[in-house]
C-alpha cells in the first residue's frame, strides 16, 4: 500500500487497464524496488527459490506478484492466522502497526484478504493475484484519490477478460475463473466498497493527537484552626456555626477560665458598693442570637397548631365520610 508510514516496502502497481505506464508510489521510500529485489531478498535470507520460479512468473501471472512474490506466498500458506499477520507485517513494513491505526487497518484487510483466499483453496498464483488487486484498490483510493464509482470501474476492467481465450483485452488477471471473479467482486464489495467513506478518512483525514491528561488547580478555602469542617448549605447558619460550633482552640480555652472564674449558682460574689453597677440581662446576645431564639419558638408555636388543626380536620373528614357511605347504603 503505497504511502505506508515508516517507510513503505511494496511495489507500486501498473495501471495497465488504462495504459501501460506504471505507478509511482506515493510515499514510502523503496517502495518501487519492491518487486524487483524480491528475489534477492529472498537468496539473502536463505529462503530456498524453486528452481522453475522462472518459468512460473511469465507474463500472464506478472500481476500475481506485483505486491508479494511466490516464496513470501509459500510461506503463509503453511502458517496459522498469527503466523501470516506476523509475516505479512515484516512482508509489508509495517512497522507500527500497534501505535499507528492506518498501518493496523491495513494489515487487517490483507491479513483477512489472505485468509478468505485460502479458505476457497486459491492457488499460490491467485491468492498472490487477488493480494495485488486489493492493493490496487486501495491505492487508487490513497494515491489517485478515486471515488466509489471510479474504483467500481477499476475493478470492472480488471475482472475484463477473465474467461475468455484469446481475447484483445487483457488485464493481468486471467488467472482466475468466472466463478472466482463473481466471489472477488462480491468480497471486495462487503469489505471494501460498503466502507468506503471509513477508508476515505483513514487515508485523507489528519488526526490530532488526543489529549490523554489534563491539570486543573481548585482552591479550597479553609477557616485558620478550624477544629471542625465548614457546615453544609442545607446546614447551620454560618453566624451561628462560627460563634458556637466552631470554636477556636484558643477560645476554648478563654471559656473554660471564664467558666472555672465563676461563683457557684446561687450564691452571688460579694462586690464593693461602687463596683455594683446594673447588668443589661440581654448583655451577651447578638440581634441574630435572639432572632433564632424567637425563631424557634415561632416555629414550635406554629407546628403544634399545625397538627391540631390537622386533628380536627381529620376527624370531620372521617364524620363526612362516614355519612356519605350511610347516605350510599340508604
Amino acid at each position: 500500500m503505497a504511502g505506508l508510514q515508516g517507510g513503505g516496502a511494496r511495489a507500486a502497481l501498473p495501471r495497465g487497464l488504462r495504459g501501460p505506464a506504471a505507478r509511482q508510489p506515493s510515499g514510502g521510500g523503496d517502495m518501487a524496488s519492491r518487486a524487483a529485489g524480491a528475489t534477492e531478498r529472498e537468496r539473502g535470507s536463505g529462503l530456498v527459490v524453486l528452481p522453475d520460479e522462472d518459468k512460473i512468473n511469465k507474463d500472464d501471472e506478472a500481476m500475481a506478484w506485483k505486491l508479494l512474490s511466490l516464496a513470501e506466498v509459500s510461506i503463509m500458506l503453511e502458517q496459522d492466522i498469527a503466523g501470516v499477520e506476523k509475516s505479512l507485517e515484516e512482508f509489508l513494513n509495517l512497522k507500527h502497526r500497534l501505535t499507528n491505526l492506518k498501518e493496523a487497518a491495513l494489515l487487517d484487510y490483507y491479513v483477512s484478504g489472505f485468509w478468505w483466499a485460502k479458505g476457497l483453496d486459491f492457488s499460490s498464483v491467485q491468492i498472490g493475484g487477488f493480494l495485488t488487486l486489493l492493493n490496487l484498490l486501495l491505492d487508487n483510493l490513497e494515491t489517485y484519490h478515486m471515488t466509489l464509482e471510479e474504483n467500481i470501474q477499476e475493478l470492472a476492467s480488471a475482472m475484463a477478460g477473465i474467461g475468455l481465450s484469446n481475447s484483445e483485452i487483457s488485464s493481468g488477471f486471467e488467472f482466475f475463473t468466472i466463478d472466482q471473479a463473481k466471489t472477488i467482486i462480491n468480497y471486495v464489495k462487503s469489505s471494501l466498497f460498503q466502507h468506503y467513506t471509513l477508508y476515505e478518512y483513514l487515508f485523507h483525514s489528519p488526526r490530532e493527537e488526543l489529549v490523554t491528561g489534563d491539570e486543573k488547580v481548585v482552591e479550597l478555602v479553609n477557616p485558620a484552626q478550624a477544629p471542625f469542617p465548614a457546615p453544609l448549605e442545607e446546614g447551620l447558619p454560618s453566624d451561628i456555626y462560627s460563634n458556637y460550633v466552631a470554636l477556636t482552640p484558643g477560645e476554648e480555652e478563654e471559656e473554660e477560665e471564664e467558666e472555672a472564674t465563676k461563683e457557684p449558682e446561687g450564691i452571688p460574689a460579694e462586690k464593693p458598693a461602687e463596683e455594683q453597677v446594673t447588668v443589661d440581662p440581654l448583655m451577651g446576645y447578638t440581634v441574630e442570637d435572639i432572632r433564632s431564639v424567637l425563631g424557634q419558638l415561632t416555629n414550635d408555636f406554629i407546628s403544634n397548631i399545625q397538627s391540631e388543626i390537622y386533628e380536627k380536620l381529620q376527624v370531620q373528614e372521617d364524620t363526612y365520610s362516614a355519612r356519605i357511605e350511610k347516605l350510599k347504603k340508604a
